[in-house]
Order: C-alpha cells, then sequence, then structure tokens
C-alpha cells in the first residue's frame, strides 16, 4: 500500500503545481526553457506512475475487499467510459465545442474514468486509486474554473460538428480498442463479463 501512495502523492504533487503555484511555475517554466520543464515533468510523473502500477499490483494479488459491486456495474462502466473518451478526444482535438464550453475536457474524462471505475471495483486497491484520481480532478476542475471566471477568460475560436464529430470518432475507436483487446491484455480483466 505505501509504494501506491507513494506514487500518487508524487503524481499528484507534479501535477499540482499549476493548480496550488501557478506564477512560480511560469516563471520556472521560463527560466528553465519548456523542454528542460518537460523533461523533469515527464520523468517525474514517470516514476510516479511506476510506483503506482507497482503498488497497485502489489495490493491486488493479495485484495482487500470493501464491497462487491454488481455485474451490472460492470456494465455501466464501459458505457461511462464512452463518455469519459468522448472528454479525451475533445481535450485533444483543437476547437472541439466540449473545450470552448467548459475550458477542461481532459479534467471531465478523468472524473468519469474514475467514477466508472469506482462503481465497478470494490477493493481497497482501488479505492485508494481511482477514488483519489475523483477527488483530485473535482478539486482541480473547481479550482480552474473560478480562476478563470475570476480572471473574466473567454474561450475564442472556431467551434463545430466536425471537430466534435472527430471527438465522437477518436472516444469509439479507443473504446472499442480498450474494451474488446487493451483491458483484457493490460489489466487482465474484460470489461464486458
Amino acid at each position: 500500500m505505501l509504494i501506491l501512495i507513494m506514487g500518487l502523492v508524487i503524481f499528484f504533487c507534479v501535477h499540482s503545481v499549476r493548480l496550488v503555484a501557478p506564477q512560480w511555475r511560469e516563471a520556472s517554466f521560463s527560466q528553465q526553457g519548456a523542454m528542460r520543464w518537460r523533461v523533469r515533468f515527464g520523468l517525474i510523473t514517470l516514476l510516479a506512475t511506476a510506483f503506482i502500477i507497482m503498488g497497485y499490483l502489489q495490493m491486488r494479488a493479495e485484495p482487500v475487499w470493501l464491497w462487491f459491486p454488481p455485474v451490472w456495474s460492470r456494465h455501466l462502466a464501459a458505457l461511462l467510459m464512452l463518455v469519459a473518451l468522448f472528454f479525451v478526444g475533445s481535450a485533444v482535438i483543437p476547437n472541439t465545442t466540449m473545450k470552448k464550453k467548459i475550458g477542461y475536457p481532459m479534467l471531465i474524462a478523468v472524473k468519469v474514468w474514475a467514477f466508472a471505475h469506482l462503481i465497478s471495483n470494490g477493493n481497497l486497491a482501488d479505492v485508494l486509486l481511482f477514488g483519489s484520481f475523483l477527488v483530485w480532478s473535482i478539486v482541480s476542475f473547481v479550482v480552474y474554473r473560478r480562476r478563470d471566471r475570476k480572471a473574466g477568460v473567454v474561450r475564442e475560436g472556431e467551434s463545430g460538428v466536425p471537430f466534435d464529430l472527430a471527438a465522437f470518432t477518436f472516444a469509439m475507436v479507443s473504446w472499442f480498442t480498450i474494451v474488446f483487446y487493451l483491458h483484457q491484455s493490460i489489466i487482465g480483466v474484460s470489461p464486458l463479463v
């Protein structure tokens, strides 16, 4: 459990710099240069992700069950993942309606992903992993939206159906790939069983 918690703490500390110290981040970014900042950020993120995976796998080897989710929760989670992947597509594809309207579709994707996995998994490792991501994404979204409103941020730019269709296509292709191939081969569990 300690390795998982250590990985989560490192991950969230690194990913919360912009949240809690935006001026320091910008100053460091300009002093060190974009490439150096991104390399350090990426290496620390990789380290944290490795700790999270190792700790999660250790805890899953000897699970501590908090509840036993009903079978239908897996099917609901699979459907929610389609929604989460649409928000991922909306975040990575420029000029989508979701990006223009809410500003932070990737945080919405993390919220939906974490919630979907919380309802369909009931052991302590899942609660620690997905619960912490859910709390972090909710807090981050609220802080960023409040900061944007205070600063009077208006998202300009052309959004439209072609960009949203691209996000939807991304979601469908990703969902089918994950559900019918990747989830089973990487995680070892089929989301549809």
